[in-house]
């Protein structure tokens, strides 16, 4: 089965993360391959903010828990020691879709490469907060944005489960 597809068909979630951090190298080419996503009249609208400092990553772990309403204690990323965030510029009509494609380009890297990920939400609320807007500022990004995502990434602690069988009313032919 050719290589590409086969990643694409074995990709899972993952919920349960080494604290190890990803090989730097790896990390490089995940983030690359996010950066050739497809874009809407190639404009590029998407950015990827790349979280490996552990106290930065803890904090945006509790201000996605907090708007998640879950329980203290609670890390939405699931121990993930990287957490890559989506933006993308909301002036460019395609947006969502852009970092909706980087967001995929991403886990199928991570995935091709041995790197779990899985994409978690909550980036949009994230952003529109004074906690999201004072990121922004620090890394000098100017502009109205938008989170897409998140792709948490790490090593796997347990295997991936199998993938459900695919509903059979999934594809339509005329």
């Amino acid at each position: 089965m050719n290589e590409t597809i086969k990643v694409l068909e074995s990709r899972r979630s993952c919920r349960n993360f080494k604290p190890d951090m990803v090989n730097e190298e790896d990390l490089k080419a995940i983030i690359r391959a996010g950066t050739y996503a497809a874009t809407g009249m190639g404009k590029q609208s998407p950015i990827i903010i790349a979280v490996t400092d552990k106290k930065l990553r803890d904090e945006i772990a509790e201000e996605n828990r907090k708007i998640g309403g879950w329980s203290e204690g609670f890390d939405p990323f699931y121990g993930a020691p990287v957490i890559l965030i989506v933006l993308a510029k909301k002036d460019v009509v395609t947006y969502i879709y852009d970092g909706s494609l980087v967001m995929g380009n991403l886990m199928n890297a991570a995935e091709s490469l041995g790197v779990a990920s899985i994409w978690i939400h909550r980036a949009k609320e994230e952003f529109e907060s004074e906690f999201g807007k004072a990121i922004l500022k620090k890394l000098d990004i100017e502009g109205e944005y938008e989170g897409i995502g998140h792709c948490a990434l790490g090593y796997a602690a347990e295997p991936a489960r199998e993938a459900a069988a695919r509903k059979a009313d999934y594809v339509y032919y005329i």
